[in-house]
Parts: structure tokens; C-alpha cells; sequence
């Protein structure tokens, strides 16, 4: 049978509205500016056959720390053709020599494996309306001379430059901080996505800590529809759910090579996304 040609091409903003289709045809919440959001952080591949565009992949590059791996999409009606490997094989051209992270769903892992990259936890995504609470007395919300210090804690804990994420999401969202001894040890990120707005990253020294940087926001968008993508390792599951927010999937960290696990007082509670990590 003969199949049509499939041409890829560098994803530019003439592309959003088309991959903006493809991820509704995949369930997925994001919005334009969700889209916007990801494409000026990154750079990408776009499949086209004909003029419609059939498949989008993005490398959002953090310094030449690493990068991660993101908006991995192929039409439904291309599927099986092996449009997902190849634009795997241009994401990966793209990243150069840095380590790679994505976060994959169950129906993706045999393609990562395959492509040599290894499993390293499982995220979990909570969602759901915040209830009335009261705020916690131990976070504030960040002021700009915190920035660089927030920025510190999450290479520490990411273990790579995200510097202009972070600086991305300070412009678009609103940052919480907890402080001990007169220092930034915490922060938290709210910033609207998809159906209503995400809590992350979030990064702090102790659980406790991560609690409370997540019950801020809570706090202040009472009927609100929030998410938050955690990993399972954190011991954040049981009390989001308590809270209201329950677990409605899981996605697979992976990484290729393996990346040297946070420094010392460092942990990720929260992702920034699943796209970001």
C-alpha cells in the first residue's frame, strides 16, 4: 500500500494552532498560551504530511545541564507507522550531548526503553477544587530579591540551570517561599494551565514544609480547580488526596544516561509540569 511523505520541519509559531488540535485529539488540558509557554522555552519538530500537521515533539534545554523531552504527539490516524520514533530520533538530534528527561505514559515506554532511556519513578497527578483553609503562618509570598535564591534551590534539587523556567514562571505566575533562619529553604509556584491553574514546582528541605508551601495556594483559590504533579517518592499522595485533590493518573519519570540524585536538603515535591519536570 502506498503512504503519503511525511516532511519535518522546525516547530515555529505558525504550527501552535495545529498542535493545539493534536493535543485535544489526546485528551490533553492545554491551552494556547500553555502551548506558547512551551514553544518559547524550547525548541521542537513538527511532522507534516501534505500541509496538516501530524505529529509535534519539543527539547526544552536547560543550560547544557540537560533537557527534557516533551509534547510528544502523533495523530491518531498516523499511528503505527513509526512517526513517534522518528520524531524522537530529531528531539534527540536536537538536545546534542545533554542527559534527556521526559515522563512517559504506559503506551510510550516500550518506544523510550528501546531508544535507551531508563525508569527512574512514577509521577502522580492530583487535581481537584480547593476547599476554604486557613493559610499556614510558616510561607509568604517570594518577593523579586528572593528570585535568585529560588533559582539556587531548584538547581540544587533539579540538578540543572532552569534559571529562565524559573524566571518564565515568576513573570506569569505567583511564587510562595518558606524561610529558615532568615533564608529562602522553600519555594512553590502557581500559575494558570489547562483547566484551571497548577501548583509547582515545588521544592523544600523537609515534607512538612512542602505541605505548607502547596496549603498557601490552596488557601488563596478556594473553588478553584488546581493540580498538582508529584512524585511518588515524595509522600505527597495520601495528603493531596486528604486535601480534596485526587489521584487521576500516573506518568514515568525516565532518564538517559542517569543524573546525579539532588544535593543534600534539597527535594522536588511537585513538578512544574510533566512537560518541564
Amino acid at each position: 500500500m502506498q503512504t503519503s511523505q511525511i516532511d519535518f520541519a522546525a516547530f515555529g509559531s505558525e504550527h501552535l494552532g495545529a498542535a493545539l488540535e493534536l493535543s485535544r485529539q489526546a485528551g490533553w488540558p492545554h491551552r494556547p498560551e500553555d502551548w506558547e509557554m512551551a514553544r518559547a522555552l524550547s525548541e521542537g519538530v513538527v511532522a507534516i504530511e501534505g500541509d496538516r500537521v501530524v505529529g509535534t515533539v519539543l527539547v526544552t534545554p536547560y543550560k547544557q545541564d540537560c533537557a527534557t523531552i516533551n509534547m510528544v504527539i502523533v495523530d491518531e490516524a498516523m499511528r503505527g507507522r513509526g512517526l513517534g520514533r522518528k520524531l524522537m530520533h530529531a528531539a534527540i538530534e536536537l538536545a546534542g550531548d545533554r542527559p534527556l528527561r521526559l515522563v512517559a505514559t504506559a503506551e510510550g515506554l516500550p518506544l523510550y526503553e528501546k531508544l535507551g532511556f531508563r525508569q527512574t519513578g512514577r509521577i502522580l497527578q492530583h487535581q481537584g477544587i480547593a476547599a476554604k483553609v486557613a493559610a499556614p503562618m510558616t510561607t509568604s509570598a517570594a518577593t523579586m530579591t528572593d528570585l535568585s535564591a529560588v533559582i539556587e534551590l531548584d538547581r540544587q534539587a533539579f540538578r540543572a540551570d532552569r534559571a529562565d523556567l524559573i524566571a518564565y514562571l515568576a513573570k506569569v505566575g505567583e511564587l510562595a517561599v518558606v524561610r529558615s533562619n532568615g533564608r529562602v529553604s522553600g519555594f512553590a509556584v502557581l500559575r494558570t494551565f489547562g483547566r484551571g491553574e497548577v501548583i509547582g514546582p515545588v521544592i523544600a528541605s523537609n515534607l512538612e514544609d512542602a505541605k505548607a508551601l502547596i496549603a498557601h495556594f490552596i488557601a488563596v483559590r478556594p473553588g478553584v480547580f488546581l493540580r498538582v504533579d508529584t512524585t511518588a517518592a515524595s509522600g505527597l499522595s495520601d495528603w493531596l488526596a486528604e486535601q480534596g485533590f485526587a489521584h487521576v493518573g500516573s506518568g514515568i519519570a525516565m532518564m538517559k544516561p542517569s543524573i546525579p540524585s539532588a544535593e543534600s536538603g534539597t527535594t522536588i515535591f511537585a513538578l512544574a509540569n510533566q512537560a518541564l519536570g
